[in-house]
């Protein structure tokens, strides 16, 4: 199971991070668009040393290095405008993931990635007005791609995880659910117990 971070300022936001890694979280996103180099430096440099190696960069991915990172995220318009600059995926870049908005863009993936995002499954809890275009749990049914994990994004929570996962999906990515609860680590232990139910 993965969580993004919230992209604006949350309390406590680092405590719960390494609450959150303590709780057994596999993969932390950190997606702070507005974030100077200094001050994703500054964020990276509070979480604890051991959890490093499960921390992905969506930007600043030139800190990386100096922090022991290797999983890098390429965003929509990156993988598409970009992916002719040999440069998009630096040497030090072990894995990769990316974003896709329907089932044609996922099964179009070149080898290069280990996972996408595929969203929105469900009305986004983080944005207002963000609903699914499509019903993704048909379109999984014409998944030709299957190297790499797809992964569902958008609405879910406790209540939808199970039916998402028994739709196709590989795994599940929290953000709204997390951060918009005001219990984030409690609600994490109750996703993560419904994810582990569900793989046993």
């Amino acid at each position: 199971m993965i969580v993004i971070t919230n992209p604006s300022f949350i309390e406590a936001e680092i405590s719960i991070i390494n609450s959150l890694f303590e709780e057994g979280l596999s993969l932390l996103h950190i997606r702070k668009p507005d974030f100077s180099e200094f001050e994703m430096a500054s964020f990276i440099h509070q979480i604890k040393l051991e959890h490093r190696s499960k921390l992905v960069l969506h930007n600043h991915h030139d800190l990386a290095e100096n922090f022991g990172i290797n999983r890098f995220h390429f965003s929509e318009k990156e993988r598409k405008y970009e992916v002719n600059n040999p440069s998009i995926f630096p040497k030090h870049c072990k894995y990769k993931s990316t974003a896709t908005h329907s089932i044609q863009d996922f099964n179009s993936l070149e080898n290069d990635f280990d996972y996408a995002f595929l969203s929105p499954v469900f009305t986004s809890i983080s944005k207002e007005d963000y609903h699914p275009r499509e019903n993704l749990f048909e379109s999984l049914k014409s998944r030709t791609n299957f190297k790499a994990k797809v992964i569902a994004l958008g609405g879910i929570n406790a209540e939808n995880i199970e039916k998402t996962l028994q739709n196709g999906f590989d795994d599940v990515a929290l953000l709204g659910s997390i951060w918009k609860n005001e219990n984030p680590i409690k609600q994490f232990k109750l996703c993560q117990k419904i994810v582990r139910s569900y793989s046993v």
